[in-house]
């Protein structure tokens, strides 16, 4: 069963019970890694490289999501080194879904805006489902998210319009406070996932 908002907010709390300090260090070396040195590229002789330096990183997105579905299923300690998970094995679908998932979502944007915010957000189980079926290929991902999202985008863009307030006093912060906003939001989200999970026919999460 699906919870409330509060209560996605209150188990991710409760997940993160003595990782806060963990979960602000990964938060900063992500946000450093794959924001800063992009942002001094900008601004440098590097400045065309910047994209190229987004793509190279777009793994290490998957990564950080992950390390918080990890906690949330009782891993004791964040680990820092599954940031870097997106790079070994399989790396190739997982840098190719997490392409076709922006391109998919910019173009959606450029559309429109509304059919791009919804878009994004039926495409965002994707990194679970690669997380969670090895084998499964690329578009399969993204069309397994748009139908476990079928009927729940509204309720998980509740949830992340939930955390406006925080946002806002993490701009007041000069952007200190995501370091434990993110890992917040992205606990928040694996919990989401988690349910979202029991909801769908097992036979379409596995086949479909």
């Amino acid at each position: 069963m699906m919870d409330t908002c509060t209560g996605y907010k209150d188990r991710a709390i409760a997940s993160l019970e003595g990782k806060w300090g963990d979960a602000a260090i990964v938060t900063l070396i992500y946000m450093l890694i794959t924001g800063g040195v992009g942002l001094i590229m900008n601004f440098t002789v590097f400045r065309n490289a910047s994209l190229l330096w987004t793509l190279a990183t777009i793994q290490m997105t998957w990564g950080f999501i992950i390390i918080f579905l990890n906690v949330v299923r009782g891993q004791e300690k964040i680990v820092l080194d599954q940031l870097f998970d997106g790079y070994r094995g399989n790396w190739s679908r997982i840098l190719i879904t997490m392409l076709l998932k922006m391109v998919y979502t910019v173009l959606w944007t450029l559309l429109l805006i509304v059919p791009g915010i919804i878009k994004s957000y039926s495409y965002a189980m994707t990194e679970y489902i690669l997380k969670d079926d090895p084998e499964i290929t690329e578009n399969a991902a993204i069309e397994k998210s748009m139908q476990m999202m079928e009927g729940y985008k509204m309720k998980l863009f509740l949830l992340d319009l939930s955390f406006i307030g925080w946002i806002l006093l993490c701009i007041l912060s000069c952007g200190i406070g995501y370091l434990f906003l993110l890992p917040y939001i992205y606990t928040a989200r694996a919990h989401f996932y988690e349910d979202l999970k029991q909801e769908t026919p097992h036979e379409a999460f596995i086949n479909g």
